[in-house]
């Protein structure tokens, strides 16, 4: 599992993540707060606070054939 932390700004930025995410086999979870939401999902990712710093943990590789 690899962590990184993300700032969205816009929406144009939420799309073009959310479809990034979409493209891949692995999940992927969002953090903000308490809330933890798929990174696949748009409508929880607006749910939570894109003001504030999101974690994004990423639970594979594409190169595991997944």
């Amino acid at each position: 599992m690899t962590t990184h932390t993300i700032r969205l700004h816009n929406i144009a930025q939420v799309k073009d993540f959310v479809n990034q995410c979409s493209g891949c086999s692995f999940e992927i979870t969002l953090s903000s707060g308490q809330a933890v939401i798929n990174a696949k999902s748009i409508m929880g990712l607006f749910s939570i606070d894109l003001s504030a710093p999101i974690r994004v943990e990423v639970h594979g590789t594409d190169a595991q054939g997944e």
